[in-house]
């Protein structure tokens, strides 16, 4: 017997087929994988007073080049992550909680989700002070960091992300070497250090080697729009600035002649990107003694480093393999560390320097700024502070960033320790505390462990490096 014929039956089978189907397109839907990028003059006013080295301080009289604020931001549909780093010496914790309180108010994104850096660049001048000339630049750097972390989300568009890694060794060379057994130098405070920054070449007789490591690998994070096009291209490597600027100029130094020249081969729109790595005790010169020291015309160093490491990123970047969507997700806590206090021994040295006339021959030539700086510490509040370590998860990536200026040592360790097969530190990120050298460093003394540029407890290196592994440890176990 033949069926009778149902005109909407079949309109019913192909709503019920559709239903079932919506979860699955939904799905689909979510797994668009979007970035953006944008950037922000933050050049101040000329006539601010350039920080960077001990006084007398210069007063800016010329912008050599403009220095900029490099946002990124990243979004796989459910999670977005910021990205934003800032021509600039250092910036306090207190300027970026405000800048991310005014961004997570406006956007939605958690502060958690944020990372801002600054790239060390010596030929800045402070964003701490809150008026010099009459002028807030502050006020400016937050405004101009919002404006350019909401000019990145306004951009966003489909993308694909690919990342890797390359080689740029000559670059780097650990700064700190220990002397001989029995052989020391001279520190501020009347006492004796084995390790040196920045030896002489008289002193090359008397090494017994570097006192750590560097790691010679630059990572890049490549962002590539749908139709081709490149959105931005963000590179991590643990050099110091390089330096050769003349002393009133303004500069972002090699960070930003690299972001320059990374635009110029691939073209507008695209944002280049230098976030720096743990390297407070690594610079671009070789104390070894096996290659001649070259001198340089100013800006003449940072073009060459500048130009070699783009030139490793473009090979790198040539060769990734972009993919379609990854997951994203964060996550940041504070570590409680103990304020370094002097010893009665050092306050004692320190209020007999400062009771020395100004024009008296100073027995070594940093005994009054570090006197200066021990009194600081005991004047210094609170006891404790808390240091924002962070934590990023881009697919198969993690991306830690640290409020110091990190040793080299710890960010390899973080690095070997990683759950995640490719792992990167970005440092003075999302806050400022002076240099982080680990306990075996402080044995060591020199420079970067002298009470005044270390300003916190001996073992926080360790406490932070525990940190930054629990929070990738957390993410890489997370759904």
């Amino acid at each position: 017997m033949k069926r009778p014929h149902h005109p909407h039956r079949r309109l019913l089978i192909a709503i019920s087929f559709a239903a079932l189907a919506l979860p699955f397109c939904a799905a689909a839907q979510e797994k668009v994988f979007r970035a953006g990028a944008a950037t922000s003059n933050i050049t101040p006013p000329l006539g601010m007073t350039i920080v960077g080295n001990f006084a007398p301080q210069p007063i800016s009289k010329h912008v050599h080049d403009e220095l900029h604020v490099r946002c990124l931001a990243l979004d796989d549909g459910k999670t977005k992550l910021i990205f934003a780093v800032a021509d600039n010496l250092h910036l306090s914790r207190d300027i970026l909680d405000e800048t991310k309180k005014k961004l997570e108010a406006d956007t939605g994104i958690p502060a958690s989700h944020m990372m801002f850096s600054s790239t060390h660049t010596h030929s800045s001048v402070s964003a701490i002070t809150v008026k010099e000339v009459g002028f807030d630049y502050r006020a400016l750097v937050i405004s101009r960091v919002v404006d350019g972390v909401k000019r990145a989300l306004n951009n966003l568009e489909p993308a694909r992300i690919a990342w890797g890694t390359g080689k740029l060794p000559q670059w780097v060379g650990n700064r700190r070497w220990i002397l001989k057994e029995g052989v020391t130098n001279p520190n501020p405070f009347g006492g004796q250090d084995r390790a040196v920054m920045n030896p002489s070449s008289t002193l090359i007789p008397r090494f017994e080697g570097p006192a750590g490591p560097t790691n010679p690998e630059v990572y890049c994070l490549s962002l590539q729009a749908t139709d081709g096009h490149q959105i931005a291209l963000m590179a991590n490597y643990w050099l110091h600035y390089v330096g050769g600027v003349p002393r009133e100029d303004l500069s972002a130094d090699y960070f930003g002649e690299f972001c320059r020249r990374i635009e110029q081969s691939l073209g507008a729109p695209c944002v280049g990107l230098l976030a720096n790595g743990p390297c407070g005790d690594v610079n671009s010169n070789d104390y070894s003694g096996k290659t001649k020291a070259k001198t340089y015309k100013p800006y003449e160093k940072i073009a060459v480093v500048a130009g070699d490491l783009a030139q490793e990123v473009l090979r790198v970047h040539k060769g990734l393999h972009h993919q379609d969507w990854v997951p994203l997700s964060a996550a940041a806590g504070d570590v409680e560390l103990a304020v370094r206090r002097p010893t009665p021994e050092q306050i004692k040295w320190a209020e007999g320097v400062l009771a020395k006339s100004r024009d008296a021959t100073p027995v070594h030539r940093l005994e009054q700024p570090y006197a200066e700086r021990v009194m600081e510490a005991k004047r210094a509040q609170p006891d404790m502070i808390q240091a924002l370590i962070g934590a990023f998860r881009i697919g198969e990536l993690g991306i830690t960033s640290i409020p110091f200026e990190v040793f080299t040592e710890t960010g390899l360790e973080i690095k070997e320790k990683s759950p995640f097969k490719d792992t990167f530190t970005i440092e003075l990120a999302n806050g400022s505390n002076g240099y982080l050298p680990t306990p075996r460093q402080h044995d060591l003394g020199g420079y970067e462990t002298w009470l005044g540029t270390n300003r916190v407890e001996r073992e926080a290196s360790v406490k932070i490096t525990a940190k930054a592994l629990e929070l990738l440890q957390d993410l890489r176990a997370a759904p």
